[in-house]
């Protein structure tokens, strides 16, 4: 009889380890064997524009004048600078039927924004304002008025300035980020 109880117990802890690490070995051996393998599925397209963005406007930095917190308070923007997305290259495809061309871009700029400002880092109370030639201001994210592609080259012209958001003025160096795309259509 002692012989059958140090057997059981002797036996008995070893079969339970010897199915534990079966079991871990296997689960182990089960997820290694599906590493490595993955799918990507992709989809686009590729699309033909009339007109190409001069790629020395792809990229601008526009340097604003210095503009005191008096002026800002009085006047309640800064100073006006201009600036220019020049569409070269347009290539324009003719209606069949009426012979009229049809193109058209439409231009957005989108950046952080602050309700309809652009938003500035460094001083506070200000933010960017941008408008179109025709005096249409840009609202962050959303697109200006459509506009008519012509032949050859074209240039779009922008206005932006410094308006106060009516928080507190707090004097500093600011800087602006404000990305810009041009669909057409």
């Amino acid at each position: 009889m002692p012989v059958t109880y140090i057997f059981r117990k002797s036996v008995f802890p070893c079969m339970l380890a010897l199915c534990a690490w079966t079991a871990v070995a296997g689960a182990a051996y089960g997820h290694s064997s599906a590493q490595g393998y993955g799918r990507v599925s992709m989809q686009g397209s590729i699309t033909d524009t009339p007109c190409a963005i001069a790629m020395a406007d792809r990229d601008q930095t526009i340097q604003l004048d210095v503009a005191t917190i008096g002026e800002l308070i009085h006047n309640g923007r800064g100073p006006l600078r201009t600036f220019s997305l020049n569409l070269v290259n347009c290539d324009l495809d003719a209606d069949a039927t009426s012979g009229a061309v049809k193109s058209h871009f439409r231009t957005t700029f989108d950046g952080p924004s602050d309700g309809e400002l652009f938003s500035v880092s460094g001083a506070t109370g200000i933010g960017v304002q941008i408008a179109d030639a025709a005096g249409n201001v840009a609202i962050p994210g959303k697109a200006l008025p459509d506009g008519a592609v012509v032949p050859g080259d074209q240039r779009l012209d922008y206005t932006l300035r410094l308006i106060s958001n009516h928080h507190r003025l707090n004097a500093g160096e600011y800087h602006a980020i404000v990305r810009f795309k041009v669909d057409y259509f």
